[in-house]
């Protein structure tokens, strides 16, 4: 979101980085075997425990450091989501009406549990680039350092964003997969049989057809933004990309995926947030906790699109500063020099 510490600059700083790393080992690997062969036209390969050397050391070097925090986040909010959709999915049905429900925890808890932990990682992506506009609407300056956790946060959205991806493509997986469950082939046997029962030719619910259908197809089409996202990050796609088509995929594509994926658990719950059936041992649906912070996010952006707004966050990305005001003790003399007021 701002200039100066956009993930595009971040992305292409690392990997410049890494290959001058690279370039410098190469050159001292090839001093190294000139050294040690002499007069030879070719030089000699280096000894596994050499090339260990130049390298300096590189089992000891960290695991991932750059997904570190990602993976503590992502692991923080999967337990947390699916302890909470537990507790209300199947504990509560077992202790109030003592039905065994636990054989939904493979598979129900799970696929409510995934997406609601990919909404808001792909919310925690775009949240920090929002906070770092109001830093610099607010200081009217982009030469000024954000502080250290938004600097760290700014820096790890990138993996934030494949992790969501990631858990959108499971999430998707494990929907295809219901109707392979026997338990839903039991549960299509006992409502045909309550059909008969009740001698009722048709079933049809337009509103229920009407609300799968839209939800389905909201869902595939963030799905399918967050696919642009993801091959965008890759490095052989986003060194092709100028500044301006990386920033214009990961802000418009990302937002409107954002947008769609919220759109998709809003029209999941439908008239959800208004039953009070829905609302046990006095806790709302996951889909309402999973759309908060979407929610949140998405009008802070809109907040931030009058051209009041907008227009001068652009000057300012651009290098312009806001005038410094001057102190109320400070007076200007007649010669146009400032002095203070006594």
């Amino acid at each position: 979101m701002e200039t100066g510490h956009t993930a595009w600059g971040t992305a292409n700083h690392h990997r410049q980085q890494e290959m001058v790393d690279m370039a410098e080992t190469c050159y001292e690997s090839k001093d190294c075997q000139c050294q040690g062969c002499p007069g030879q036209g070719s030089a000699a390969p280096l000894k596994p425990s050499s090339a260990l050397e130049l390298r300096g050391a590189p089992e000891n070097t960290p695991l991932f450091p750059e997904w570190r925090v990602p993976l503590r986040v992502t692991s923080a909010l999967l337990s947390v989501t699916f302890i909470y959709t537990f507790l209300r999915e199947v504990l509560q049905p077992y202790l109030a009406l003592s039905k065994n429900y636990f054989y939904k925890v493979p598979v129900l808890v799970m696929n409510k549990t995934l997406p609601w932990t990919s909404v808001t990682l792909l919310a925690l992506v775009y949240l920090p680039g929002l906070l770092a506009a109001i830093f610099q609407l607010y200081r009217g300056t982009k030469y000024r350092c954000f502080p250290a956790w938004l600097e760290g946060w700014l820096c790890v959205r990138k993996q934030l964003g494949l992790l969501s991806f990631s858990l959108a493509c499971l999430h998707a997986l494990y929907s295809l997969c219901y109707p392979m469950r026997r338990s839903y082939r039991y549960r299509v046997l006992n409502w045909a049989y309550q059909q008969v029962q009740k001698n009722q030719e048709d079933s049809w619910v337009s509103e229920d057809v009407w609300r799968m259908e839209i939800y389905i197809s909201l869902g595939i089409l963030s799905l399918g933004l967050l696919a642009v996202l993801a091959v965008s990050s890759l490095p052989s796609v986003s060194d092709r990309l100028s500044w301006r088509e990386f920033t214009c995929i990961q802000r418009s594509v990302g937002y409107m995926a954002l947008l769609l994926g919220t759109a998709h658990a809003l029209v999941f719950g439908w008239s959800g947030w208004v039953d009070p059936r829905r609302y046990v041992w006095y806790t709302p649906p996951s889909f309402i906790l999973a759309c908060l912070l979407p929610l949140a996010v998405l009008l802070v952006r809109a907040a931030l699109l009058p051209p009041c707004l907008s227009n001068r966050l652009e000057l300012i990305r651009r290098g312009w500063e806001r005038p410094a005001r001057p102190t109320p003790h400070s007076v200007r003399n007649g010669d146009g020099m400032t002095g203070l007021k006594l």
